[in-house]
This record gives C-alpha cells, structure tokens and sequence, in this order.
C-alpha cells in the first residue's frame, strides 16, 4: 500500500510502527519532479534520502581541528627570524580551530634557572612570537597580543561578557605542587581582544624549561561556551621535586567536553633502566596533576584529575629511546627510511606492550626520521657516530618527541615532523579532529534548515527539507 507524505509523517508523529523509544530525527530531503512517497516495509524510493540518527534532544555534536605540537629547544631564546619557522611549522589555515603546543628546555637547565625564581620574560616573548606567527599570516594586525603584556608565566582565559568585546580579564588558577603540597595563587591581567586577531591566547604556563601555550580562532570564543581553563604543574626531577623535568597541563572546558592538554619533560639517558625513571615520572605526573574547584565552582563540577578529562593529549620530550640497538644498526634503518624495522626497538612502544605505562593510550604511525639528538643549529646530521666528531655526544637517534591521547572522539589526521633547524631536536605536530558537545537551543523542537540539513544535492533540485522529532 502506498501511502501519501501527510500519512507517513502523520504515524511517525502518533507514536505507531515508525516512532521508536528514544528521540529520532528524522531527514527526509525530496527533489524536484519526484512524487514522494513511503512504502510498507523496507522499501523506498532511491531518490529519497532518509536518515534516522538517536541524539540527546538536548545536545548536538560538533567537529573541532586540533593542532598539538612538541619542540625541545636547548635553551634557546626565541628570535624574531624564528617567525619565519614558526609560521611553516604552524602552517595557520582555516582548518585549525585550536593550536596546542608544548616547549621544553625554553631556558638553559642550569642550576640557577632551576632553583631560582621564574623569569616570565620567556614565555611572555615565546607568546609573542607565536602570536604573530599565527595571526600575521592570516593578515591580520598582530603588534601586540595585549593591553598590559602578561607579566606573569601563569595565564589562563576567563570569559567577561560584560567586556568581550573590549577586553578580557583573565584571573590564573595555578596548582603547582611543591613537595606534595599545593601552592594556589591568584593574579589578574588585562589581554586585549584585537578586533583584527584571529588566535586568541587561552593558556599559558611555565615551569623552568617546560612550557604550553593554548590558542583558540577568536570566533570560535564567542560562539562556544568555554569555560573552567585551569593550568597545574608537576614538578619531578632532581630530588624528584625539581622543575628541570616534570608537566605542565591545562584543563579546559568547550560546551559540555572537557580537554586535557600534558606539555612534558622526562628523564633523560640511554643506559638500560633508564625508562624505568621515565615510567616513574609518568605515574607521579598522573598522581599529582590536578585542577581543584574553588568556590565559584560549586555548580561548574569540572574534572579534577588528567583522567577524569573527556579528551586528553599528552606530547613532549618523553626522552623514550631505541632499546638494545647498535647505534651503527640504527644509523643504517635511518639511511634506508626503515622506520617499520626502527619501530621493533622503540622502547615506548615496547614499554607500552609490556604494560609498564601509557596503557590504552593511542599515538599515529611514525613515518618520519627520529628527531633526537643533531649535531648542532642548522644542521641535518646526527650527532656521534663513527668516525665521531671531537667534543661531540655519542647519542644514537631516537624518537624523542612524541604525541599521544586518549578518549573517544578523536581522529588523527596527521602526524609528523618539521625539517627546523634551531636546536638538536625537529618538532613534531600532530593535527586531531575531534567531537565536543554542543548545547542546544531551549526549544530542541525547532531547528534551522541550513544548519541541520546537509546540502547534499545541488541547491537547485532540493525543492523541502522537513526535519521531524518524535517522542515516544
């Protein structure tokens, strides 16, 4: 029996055979000269496109590009010709709605610089430059980032909607952890929202060498809700307190998914055992990472720990090394870009294996070149090796520079190096495409046709769209 469009859609709306128990929405699209109709069973016609999709009726999903991206830089300062790398590391496109990246060693690791104070200088002009390079390329102005430059080298995002436009205050909510004890402290500053900026600073943290900056396109901090950015540190490397090695994370919130981002640096060294102290520093980073709620957070339950985060990404200078590999065997895989055979020796993937850390944890085919340890600046080859230069490391190459992550929602859609010459490490990148939950309107029942509806048809055969929710 064949039955008209007003009858279908009349028993689908009266709860009969075609409503189900869970909210359904229904797409049905209909082209020009077609007469439209439903038939009993399975059968319809082939140029009627149907789709039942089971959604909350309260939310919605949406697709975020994520760019994560890990560079060791020896501990040295940022310079104005670095703009230029900067920029095709980045390589800022529309495509990107979020950069991530994590810096180690932005100072030298010296005693002074690891027991002294901090000197935000760094992270203030590392912020600079990566502004401009995200920014200046899209053309648009980038003179400065801020009203007041960000004294500090704890900054995280607040929204004001009373000075959006105008200007945002941003208050630091900062966990740093000294001997187990947490150290919570508090300061304002005023960052400009420059009407011409594309990337707008979210997060930023320093602690000794180990560095994270977070940017978010500007339109995209208007139209979604982003909210509890939070920013902790551990520190967990001479002594096991020391912030030569150790995490920088920020926690933030865009609708209703939480992200965790883990910048890190871990134990250096090659001799057998050596993965252990790795593995070690891992688990107290896990331990004591954590983003406490303070008490404007009383309805706000954000996550307070790196697990309990709906997204989580983890890069930097895992120091991970080739295990029980000749360094002339490596040498010669390199030579013949054998990066599968390389793998077979990769201790963290053999770590992993063996469940000693990072378990469930997923990270892209490696099919680039280690990026540890050159030779010096602006050189593409190893150190070490035979004959070996003098005053040179012996350091067979290894993938030192990782990213990793963890949770549903996330796609790799690429993973790989940059050829930069400005320190014995290359960087690495990785971009993610990944789901958030959105929100909807207070009215679920009404929804708009062009933001709904996919055109999948040319505009001029697609006569209706009718969008259907039924309730059980």
């Amino acid at each position: 029996m064949t039955r008209t469009p007003s009858q279908a859609l009349g028993n689908l709306g009266n709860g009969s055979k075609g409503s189900t128990k869970r909210n359904n929405l229904i797409l049905i699209t209909y082209r020009m000269n077609f007469q439209m109709f439903l038939a009993d069973g399975d059968d319809f016609m082939e140029d009627i496109y149907v789709s039942s999709l089971e959604i909350d009726p309260c939310t919605s999903t949406n697709e975020l590009r994520i760019f994560v991206g890990t560079w060791n830089v020896a501990g040295r300062a940022p310079v104005g010709s670095l703009a230029v790398d900067l920029e095709e590391w980045l390589k800022p496109q529309d495509a990107v709605d979020i950069y991530v990246l994590g810096f180690q060693e932005i100072v030298p690791l010296k005693t002074r610089t690891v027991i002294g104070a901090e000197d935000p200088r760094k992270a203030t002009n590392w912020n600079l430059l990566i502004g401009k390079a995200l920014n200046e390329s899209s053309g648009c102005p980038w003179l400065t980032p801020m009203l007041n430059p960000i004294s500090s080298d704890r900054y995280h995002y607040v929204r004001n909607p009373g000075l959006e436009k105008r200007a945002s205050f941003s208050a630091i909510c900062d966990n740093t952890r000294m001997r187990g004890k947490p150290i919570t402290q508090h300061r304002y500053h005023q960052q400009a929202v420059i009407g011409g900026s594309k990337y707008k600073l979210m997060a930023s943290k320093k602690m000794v060498g180990v560095f994270i900056s977070v940017w978010m396109k500007e339109e995209l901090v208007t139209k979604y809700s982003v909210s509890n950015v939070k920013v902790s540190s551990v520190a967990c490397g001479i002594m096991g307190y020391l912030g030569n090695k150790g995490s920088v994370s920020v926690s933030m919130s865009i609708e209703r998914t939480s992200f965790c981002f883990i910048a890190a640096h871990l134990a250096s060294g090659e001799k057998q055992g050596d993965e252990g102290r790795r593995n070690h520093q891992v688990s107290e980073i896990f331990k004591r990472t954590s983003f406490p709620r303070s008490a404007k957070d009383e309805h706000n339950l954000h996550p307070l720990t790196i697990l309990g985060h709906d997204r989580i990404f983890w890069f930097g200078d895992l120091n991970y090394r080739l295990y029980n590999l000749e360094d002339n065997l490596a040498r010669h895989l390199i030579q013949k870009k054998d990066w599968k055979a390389l793998q077979e020796f990769d201790q963290l993937r053999r770590e992993q294996e063996d469940g000693g850390v990072f378990q469930g944890w997923r990270e892209g085919n490696i099919e680039f070149a280690p990026t540890y340890k050159y030779s010096s600046s602006n050189c593409n080859r190893y150190s070490g090796g035979v004959p070996s230069r003098s005053g040179e490391k012996q350091r067979t190459p290894a993938w030192c520079d990782r990213i990793l992550w963890y949770g549903k929602g996330v796609k790799l859609l690429s993973y790989l190096r940059s050829e930069i010459k400005f320190s014995d490490h290359r960087p690495v990148s990785a971009l993610f495409s990944t789901q958030i939950e959105v929100n909807k309107s207070s009215n679920p029942r009404i929804f708009s046709k062009d933001t709904i509806v996919p055109n999948i048809m040319p505009p001029e055969q697609i006569v209706s769209s009718l969008i259907l929710i039924t309730r059980a």
